[in-house]
């Protein structure tokens, strides 16, 4: 079993992931550009002991980050949680996607790692919306080539504008609004979000299928992902444990190549 951890811009989301890439845990804390790594160890272990999983069981761990300057804290903080030096997704690590980007170095680890586990788990092409403080949008042709995509604000990001912006409307919680046409300022505010994000959505599914020429399967994960999903005219499949999936695939594959290359060498 491994410990996958994937570091957002909001919430560092970390589980355990067994040798058949079963997710068997997910958890969450808050990222904090404040924190030592100690500090991350000591919430992250206390968190994991309170779900009943023991940190001394990892037999290696794997981080994918969308934050790159917390890398080398977060990197110490899971060596002191499980005693292993984390695989970091990036360049030099195998995962199996050709990846066409005009600088695939410019790529984040998690968009990496839900691409990997589309691949391994979905027909492809495939379009997967990771739905957090941004919408990022990946197209995986039937080849398994990562081709691209776009980036959006996400429903975090478009109500923080909305309320920062202008001085009359209320911050308000991230829930559905009681119809679309909304009869006072927070339900106007809540159908505006949903619906206005839930038809970006659509719009984007549409414009991907018209330049891939075919359609695709349509996956959804983030925090975002319940939120808006249901919302939109197109059918999308809801999968949250995406990109914890994913480090796994990407750890076991790597740890497979290591193994063979020690091989060769003693031979």
């Amino acid at each position: 079993m491994i410990l996958a951890v994937d570091i957002g811009n909001t919430y560092i989301v970390f589980g355990a992931v067994d040798a058949q890439c079963k997710v068997v845990q997910t958890l969450q804390m808050k990222t904090d550009p404040n924190e030592t790594a100690y500090e991350y160890a000591v919430r992250m272990k206390q968190i994991l002991s309170l779900a009943g999983i023991d940190a001394d069981g990892f037999d290696g761990a794997i981080v994918s980050s969308e934050v790159p300057w917390l890398n080398v804290v977060l990197l110490k903080a899971v060596r002191l949680v499980t005693g292993h030096d984390a695989v970091l997704v990036g360049a030099g690590v195998k995962t199996g996607l050709n990846i066409l980007l005009d600088d695939p170095g410019t790529i984040t680890g998690n968009l990496v790692a839900a691409a990997v586990a589309v691949k391994e788990e979905y027909p492809l092409p495939a379009f997967i919306f990771d739905m957090g403080t941004a919408t990022s949008v990946v197209a995986v042709d039937r080849s398994g080539n990562y081709l691209g995509g776009a980036i959006m604000p996400g429903v975090g990001l478009s109500m923080d504008a909305l309320t920062k912006g202008t001085s009359l409307l209320p911050s308000i919680d991230f829930d559905l609004p009681r119809k679309t046409i909304g009869t006072n300022t927070v339900d106007a505010m809540k159908s505006g979000i949903v619906y206005g994000s839930a038809g970006a959505v659509d719009g984007i599914i549409d414009r991907f299928r018209e330049e891939l020429g075919e359609p695709a399967s349509i996956i959804a994960t983030g925090s975002m992902g319940r939120l808006v999903a249901p919302h939109c005219r197109h059918s999308i499949q809801i999968d949250n444990r995406l990109v914890m999936k994913g480090l796994g695939y990407i750890y076991y594959k790597n740890l497979e190549a290591r193994q063979k290359s020690s091989k060769r060498k003693k031979a």
